[in-house]
């Protein structure tokens, strides 16, 4: 079968004195989600998944639309700041140069309510399950940069190595998994339905 990894699209910058922040996709991100669907509408896709959070499925929607699915929430595939009461997108860290920027680069695990080794176990368990109830069929599952690295880390042998590279927004992310076992990237980082939009990408791409 085909899994499709897709990071969602990008988000409002929210910072709350207390309570979960999940932001919904800004202007910018529900555009980015438009054309995402549009791009993937060029191919069959049998099933839609997505994290719960706001983002995740704004992205998703669009996309199963044009699939005429309905997209299937799946809790294990949340990211690991889900109870956070900010998030600001990396790009304006990065910026600024904002502390959390200086953390990500050195590979520090941020205060949640998880350890990352049960980050890690909960994502893989979680998109492995997803791939056992699709042989034969192409699934998409949106969800974010950090369960991306977890498992691509996973099953090109970098083990727990979270963060070795950075999904774009709206990145399409392919591996093909045989009912053997097999786990095998097939492509990285497709972005092409960004390319001459004036969105927003990523970090090293414009």
């Amino acid at each position: 079968m085909e899994l499709i990894l897709i990071r969602h699209a990008i988000p409002l910058r929210r910072e709350l004195e207390t309570g979960v922040a999940d932001p919904e996709l800004s202007g910018a991100g529900l555009e980015q989600a438009r054309l995402l669907a549009e791009y993937l509408g060029q191919e069959r896709i049998d099933a839609v998944y997505a994290s719960p959070m706001q983002r995740a499925r704004q992205t998703a929607a669009p996309v199963a639309l044009g699939q005429g699915l309905e997209t299937t929430i799946v809790d294990g595939v949340a990211e690991f700041d889900r109870n956070s009461n900010e998030y600001v997108p990396v790009e304006e860290l990065k910026a600024t140069n904002d502390p959390r920027w200086r953390d990500m680069l050195d590979g520090k695990w941020p205060p949640t309510d998880e350890s990352e080794a049960d980050f890690v176990l909960r994502v893989v368990e979680s998109i492995e399950t997803i791939i056992a109830g699709h042989p034969s069929q192409r699934v998409a599952v949106v969800c974010h940069g950090g369960v991306i690295n977890a498992y691509v880390a996973r099953i090109i042998g970098l083990g727990d190595q979270r963060g070795f590279f950075y999904p774009n927004y709206t990145s399409i992310h392919r591996v093909a998994a045989a009912k053997s076992g097999e786990r095998s990237v097939v492509t990285l980082n497709e972005t092409p339905h960004l390319r001459g939009s004036g969105l927003p990408i990523g970090l090293f791409q414009k």
